[in-house]
């Protein structure tokens, strides 16, 4: 009896030990990258997952003399170097680069085993401990593409990450706030404390917690893009009040709307030659690796995305209730940038001089996957435009950032162009800012 037990016991465990096997293997992308990219993507039928993929790479920083690869015609350089996880940067009116380092705020995970597992996740990918919680100018006065002064210009923030100057006054969104300063050209720092231009929402959990700014071309309204909480609003609605949006702040009025909604989590904003608004996204995850496009697209007025009901207008049906009665009134992305690649620089070429396919469109640096198989990001492109709007597949600008056995020499994050035409790139595990300049 005790022997028929005992195999018995031993036979659930295996088959449990194969379930969990079977339920939490890695899904493997089954559709070459090109079709998932470009305005008409290949929308694949879903791989739901229990389990995500789990392919964080592991770090392997650049060495002294090494550097991405560059696209022929272009060269790549160290502009700055140790910083403390350089995200976004912004470009003053006399040449000064203002840098936000900045991490996430403490716990902004919450609580509980998932919350453990992606704090592990996080700290495997090099971007967990505590945020250097300022804002550092560099100034290349000489034009040499090496700054000769650096100087903490704002500190005591939180998770600082939008910048953006409107005339005197530079607006900074910390994750739970926009807060205003005196601005005065030329000043390598700021004394004044900031005062609270706008709340917003960064309640536990706090995953997306990096809030980006635009100003429009008259100064008169701010957009702040703010991403969701979670990845399908698990937490419920109520906790996504406020996010997952680009919002429209009037500098006059002090009053807010969403300007545009059902953004999973945009990053990059930014403003085309023609005045037209712009933002890279993140997708949602856990349907597998051929699913969900990130994307790049144009903000406009009252558009609604879908999320979380909905991606690229198809339905998601592990949300309830599905809100098919909206999906045909939500807006379709311009352009997929791939599944998982976690798009966050966005940057138009209309103030860069990098000459060859490099004149009309958009440059895009993309994080990198941890949750896909294969890798997927790890490197910068260009989205070129025709009649404005996005063609082709992508142009790689940058490369390399991946090696060949899967480590991460950096991760691309945040794009800008300099007062001389050339891109700025921020490496936030490498602590480098890269200059990209044309040959010549």
């Amino acid at each position: 009896m005790w022997k028929h037990i005992r195999n018995f016991t031993i036979l659930l465990l295996i088959a449990a030990i194969g379930g969990f096997w079977y339920i939490s293997r890695p899904d493997v992308a089954q559709v070459p990258m090109e079709k998932l990219v470009g305005p008409s993507p290949l929308i694949t039928d879903p791989r739901e997952q229990m389990f995500p993929t789990v392919a964080v790479a592991e770090i392997d920083s650049w060495k002294a003399g090494e550097a991405p690869k560059a696209a022929e015609g272009l060269i790549v350089e160290r502009f700055a170097e140790k910083l403390d996880h350089p995200r976004n940067m912004v470009v003053l009116p006399n040449g000064d680069i203002l840098v936000a380092e900045t991490k996430a705020p403490p716990g902004h995970m919450g609580k509980g085993l998932v919350a453990w597992i992606g704090r592990k996740l996080m700290d495997k990918a090099g971007s967990t401990g505590p945020s250097a919680n300022r804002i550092t100018l560099l100034r290349d006065a000489d034009g040499d593409g090496k700054p000769e002064l650096r100087s903490t210009f704002l500190k005591g923030l939180n998770s600082p990450f939008g910048i953006t100057l409107v005339g005197n006054t530079l607006y900074v969104a910390n994750t739970d706030a926009v807060l205003s300063f005196p601005y005065k050209e030329g000043a390598t720092s700021i004394s004044a404390p900031g005062k609270k231009v706008m709340s917003l929402n960064a309640k536990l959990p706090n995953n997306h917690w990096t809030r980006n700014l635009a100003a429009s071309a008259d100064g008169s309204k701010l957009y702040i893009a703010v991403g969701s909480n979670s990845n399908i609003a698990e937490n419920g609605l109520e906790a996504e009040k406020g996010r997952a949006r680009v919002i429209e702040l009037d500098l006059k009025t002090m009053k807010n709307r969403a300007f545009a909604s059902g953004l999973r989590n945009p990053v990059g904003l930014a403003w085309d030659a023609n005045g037209v608004l712009w933002t890279v996204v993140n997708e949602r995850d856990m349907l597998g690796s051929d699913l969900v496009p990130d994307y790049l697209t144009r903000v406009e007025e009252a558009a609604d995305f879908g999320w979380p009901h909905h991606y690229w207008r198809y339905t998601d049906f592990r949300v309830k209730p599905r809100m098919e009665e909206k999906r045909q009134y939500e807006r379709r992305p311009d352009y997929a940038l791939g599944p998982h690649v976690a798009a966050l620089g966005l940057a138009f070429a209309d103030k860069a001089k990098l000459g060859g396919a490099f004149t009309e469109g958009a440059f895009i640096a993309r994080h990198g996957s941890w949750n896909r198989s294969p890798p997927s990001g790890y490197d910068v492109v260009f989205v070129r435009f025709e009649k404005g709007r996005p063609v082709g597949q992508p142009i790689p600008v940058l490369t390399g950032f991946l090696t060949k056995d899967g480590k991460a020499k950096g991760r691309p994050t945040m794009v800008t162009v300099d007062k001389s035409g050339a891109l700025l790139l921020s490496d936030d595990v490498s602590n480098i800012i890269w200059r990209v300049r044309a040959k010549g």
